[in-house]
């Protein structure tokens, strides 16, 4: 079926009265004969004017022009025109061999590239592509996607599909994604007097981190000391207000842990990070611009946080000032075979102009022929 997406641009027919009267108004050209003794002919009658179109050809061929012109601009489509052959996407990794005639067969890559060409790398957002493929396919088109055993970077729910897709499990194996071990943070404390027996503990821990005789230095003064960059996490050991040169530098993109006593912002609430064997908060969590704000609930001391004192608090403290890692994204494919009931999307028409593009172009050249081609006889 087609249609047109911009039919305001039909009104651009009205231009075809251009050719019609430029055809009417145009002379013909005539060439004078001397005739001896006319003055004893009798007059001549006065012709009857009358309507004349001259080379319809050419007339014909201006009008078809500028209709094809005035099409062009409505941009008309052709709805329903997709292809209805089997389509087969194959999982990049999964050992297939290629299928009987008669079946697309393309890579289930960005842009699906066929299969003859060189295998796609890199992470790929599967559950992304298939929907795409769904969505992008007329609705009786068989889709089969081929897939190894295990599906890395898989989505945490099964995928629900327009279509009963043929899920079809081979050998092979997809690249694993390549899993960065967390860094290890850098520690920048600055301390006021009050706070300053929590620094043993802190700095025992951070200590712990690094590797045997690797360790790095860690960054400790007074409040007025110069704040670092952003790589350090930064440590505020103060009650009160925090400065607004603190808030400024965490809205930046820092990490920042506080003491108990400090005086945070208002604004978002605060998201539990670390709790005690009976569930009640050690520190909490709040997004500040584009940096972190974490903030003890309890005084650094073994009397009021017991957890100073046990050998997973380095790892525990570690865990709190890293971002939470990614979620795990391996899935067996027998688990992840798409399920039905999913919604159905209209089809993206296939546009129209590149095929009148070129019969304006032919009509053009043609007009430009007939135009000029010197055999055009002279009208009367």
């Amino acid at each position: 079926m087609i249609g047109l997406l911009l039919p305001g641009a039909l009104a651009a027919l009205l231009a075809l009265v251009i050719p019609l009267i430029i055809h009417i108004a145009r002379k013909s050209e005539q060439h004078p004969t001397d005739f001896a003794a006319l003055r004893w002919l009798r007059q001549k009658p006065r012709p009857r004017s009358r309507l004349r179109f001259d080379e319809w050809p050419l007339l014909l061929l201006r009008l078809m022009l500028l209709a094809l012109v005035a099409l062009w601009l409505a941009q008309p489509v052709l709805f329903d025109a997709g292809d209805d052959s089997s389509y087969v996407a194959v999982v990049p990794g999964a050992r297939f061999d290629a299928p009987p005639e008669g079946h697309r067969v393309h890579w289930l890559a960005p842009g699906f590239p066929a299969l003859d060409e060189p295998r796609p790398t890199g992470p790929l957002p599967l559950a992304s592509l298939i929907r795409q493929l769904d969505a992008e396919l007329p609705a009786n088109t068989p889709l089969t996607i081929v897939t190894p055993q295990v599906i890395e970077r898989a989505d945490a729910d099964r995928l629900r599909l327009l279509r009963k897709v043929t899920w079809r499990i081979v050998p092979g194996a997809m690249p694993a994604p390549r899993v960065t071990p967390a860094p290890i943070p850098v520690l920048a404390i600055r301390h006021d007097a009050a706070h300053r027996p929590a620094l043993r503990y802190l700095r025992a821990a951070a200590l712990s981190w690094q590797p045997a005789g690797r360790a790095a230095p860690i960054d400790t003064g007074l409040l007025d000391a110069p704040l670092p960059d952003q790589s350090r996490t930064l440590i505020w050991l103060s009650g009160g207000t925090i400065p607004q040169s603190v808030t400024q530098w965490i809205a930046e993109g820092g990490t920042a842990l506080v003491a108990s006593d400090a005086i945070i912002p208002a604004g978002q609430t605060m998201i539990p990070l670390w709790r005690d064997p009976l569930g009640v908060p050690l520190a909490q969590m709040k997004p500040l611009g584009k940096g972190r704000l974490i903030r003890f609930t309890r005084p650094v001391a073994p009397a009021s946080m017991p957890v100073v004192l046990e050998a997973d608090f380095p790892a525990r403290l570690r865990g709190l000032l890293t971002p939470a890692p990614a979620t795990p994204s391996r899935a067996t494919a027998t688990d992840y075979a798409p399920l039905t009931g999913g919604r159905a999307y209209d089809q993206p028409p296939q546009p129209l102009r590149p095929w009148i593009a070129l019969l304006i172009a032919l009509l053009l050249l043609t007009e430009r022929w007939l135009a000029t081609a010197r055999r055009r006889s002279l009208q009367p």
